[in-house]
């Protein structure tokens, strides 16, 4: 079974999405860390994150991998800590946005998840990614939740650069983040993730149930 969870930002998808796995007993894919993964790599061989051929390149020749518990390995290396840094968070939109990287990384999230029983967070999962997905969950916030919440996450970057940066985010993604059509769509902003975790598992259940 695979388990879409989409949505912008500071939604929760990766606290709730890491939740829902362990107690699901599902692997974890978070299809942001694989983007960061190839920044990481990038900026680590001195590629211009500027040529798109070349970083879709890069992506195909080093494909991400996921450890059981969830760590993230590029090109040899454990980068789990290393993808969270600040320089990262910055850059990574400007690889993402190239529809060369994009494309690679869409094929191996779906090779990943064909794996089975697999919760995937992103932002475009149940829409593009995997469309066939069994359980697709869209989450929402108010955007000052949204801004608390990555501002608890990144504690050495000042509020107003994040929210800043969390508003170009959000235009940039508008494009192409939507909602599936059959997406089950949760607001966050006053729940705490046990409660939303336990809605979507409700979810998962009833699907599975012959």
């Amino acid at each position: 079974m695979i388990v879409a969870i989409d949505g912008p930002a500071g939604a929760g998808k990766s606290t709730v999405a890491r939740l829902l796995a362990e107690r699901l007993g599902f692997r974890y894919l978070d299809t942001g860390a694989m983007y960061r993964a190839l920044t990481w790599l990038a900026l680590r061989r001195g590629l211009a994150l500027d040529l798109a051929d070349a970083l879709a390149e890069l992506a195909v020749e080093n494909p991400v991998e996921f450890g059981e518990t969830g760590r993230v390995f590029v090109g040899g290396s454990d980068v789990t800590a290393s993808i969270r840094r600040p320089d990262i968070d910055k850059l990574v939109p400007v690889v993402a946005r190239h529809r060369q990287v994009r494309e690679v990384m869409r094929e191996r999230q779906r090779a990943l998840g064909e794996i089975g029983d697999v919760v995937i967070e992103g932002r475009d999962i149940g829409t593009v990614v995997a469309p066939q997905a069994q359980v697709k969950v869209y989450l929402r916030a108010d955007a000052d939740v949204r801004a608390a919440r990555r501002s608890s996450e990144r504690p050495g970057i000042g509020a107003d650069a994040l929210a800043t940066d969390l508003r170009m985010r959000d235009e940039k993604d508008a494009v192409n983040m939507r909602p599936a059509e059959d997406a089950l769509q949760i607001d966050t902003t006053d729940l705490e993730v046990d409660e939303v975790v336990a809605l979507i598992e409700e979810l998962v259940v009833a699907r599975r149930t012959p």
